[in-house]
């Protein structure tokens, strides 16, 4: 039987029960044909078992929807959770990265800097020494023309034109940038 039958039968009982005469002085008592209501009582113990069998496979099912369900979304918050953390770590290893790329950049333009400092410095310094090196080697070059006309050398119309020092057309004199400021 269904569980709508048996609902109906105590129903039936119900009804039974409810439309029964009352005995004389007894408002608490009535009377209701025995047989019929042992055949209706008899009815539903037997859809009972089928009817609790079946509720009690509804109960289980539930129970085991239940249990999956959450089985699943306690697995759904373990991966969202672990997922998070992925993430987590992988923003934390940009981020790192990120300022020691920073730091690695801001490294190189300092030494960049600082080598550029030192590479004109020495460069001044060279042309500087050059300068001089090519000034005195010029005075000494003239020193020795001038002797040697001193000396009697030379054509004398030239001695004349070359009393004042003069430069080689080819030797310039190098004005350093520190000069130029």
């Amino acid at each position: 039987m269904a569980n709508n039958d048996v609902i109906e039968l105590l129903d039936i009982l119900y009804g039974m029960v409810n439309e029964a005469w009352g005995v004389p002085l007894g408002n608490d008592k009535c009377i209701i044909e025995r047989e019929k209501a042992i055949e209706i009582i008899s009815e539903i113990k037997a859809s009972l078992p089928a009817s609790i069998a079946e509720a009690q496979r509804l109960v289980s099912a539930r129970d085991e929807f239940i249990g999956n369900a959450k089985r699943e979304a306690e697995a759904l918050r373990k991966n969202a959770e672990e997922q998070a953390r992925t993430m987590i770590e992988e923003q934390e290893v940009i981020r790192v990265a990120r300022a020691k790329s920073a730091e690695m950049i801001s490294s190189a333009e300092t030494k960049s800097r600082e080598l550029r400092r030192v590479a004109s410095e020495y460069v001044d310094n060279i042309m500087r020494q050059t300068e001089e090196s090519m000034n005195a080697a010029l005075l000494t070059i003239q020193t020795a023309h001038n002797s040697f006309r001193s000396l009697g050398g030379g054509n004398p119309q030239q001695t004349a034109q070359q009393e004042q020092p003069q430069r080689s057309p080819n030797i310039r004199t190098v004005q350093r940038e520190d000069d130029l400021n």
